[in-house]
């Protein structure tokens, strides 16, 4: 059966919990098999018999909408994509001074060019953007709840997208990409 690294939108935030024991065991009921989780932000490494990451994020967000009582998007990735991410990302030239936090978004779908351009073209102080693929690789030269750039300015285009700490995109694709 395919592996896949599934991201969960906003878990374990807002009012949103759920043990990801509860979550591992629910989704085993479900018929997801080889269930990890990475920290309580909604990180698992799953296997799955549907072959299509669509089917597979609708099939995930339907069970854990049963499992949690409300919705929780879902953004699929297969191990070589985690992988290309987590080695994309560390060959990028941090483009500001100082100590900088890094940031990837996990985008549901393609950007459209005005995301990209958008992105691409990010000037704020202390602030820049870079899209790949279906990944916005963003660095912060203040705290992220300072920051101009944030989830949902990425998704006022209608995308659905997570972001995770670099930190945590490393350890991912060291343990579960290919």
């Amino acid at each position: 059966m395919p592996t896949y690294i599934a991201f969960l939108r906003a878990i374990n935030v807002g009012g949103r919990f759920i043990k990801m024991a509860d979550l591992r065991t629910g989704l085993s009921h479900k018929g997801f098999g080889d269930i990890e989780s990475h920290i309580q932000s909604g990180n698992l490494r799953l296997t799955s018999s549907l072959r299509s990451a669509a089917k597979l994020e609708l099939a995930l967000e339907t069970s854990l909408e049963e499992l949690c009582g409300f919705t929780v998007r879902t953004i699929v990735r297969t191990p070589e994509q985690l992988a290309e991410v987590a080695s994309y990302g560390a060959g990028l030239e941090v483009p500001l001074e100082g100590e900088v936090r890094r940031y990837v978004t996990f985008l549901k779908d393609d950007p459209d060019d005005e995301l990209i351009a958008m992105m691409n073209g990010w000037v704020v102080v202390g602030e820049r953007a870079q899209v790949a693929g279906r990944e916005v690789y963003m660095w912060l030269a203040h705290p992220s709840h300072k920051a101009k750039l944030t989830n949902a300015r990425i998704e006022r285009g209608g995308l659905v997208a997570t972001t995770r700490d670099w930190k945590v995109v490393t350890v991912l694709g060291e343990r579960w990409g290919a």
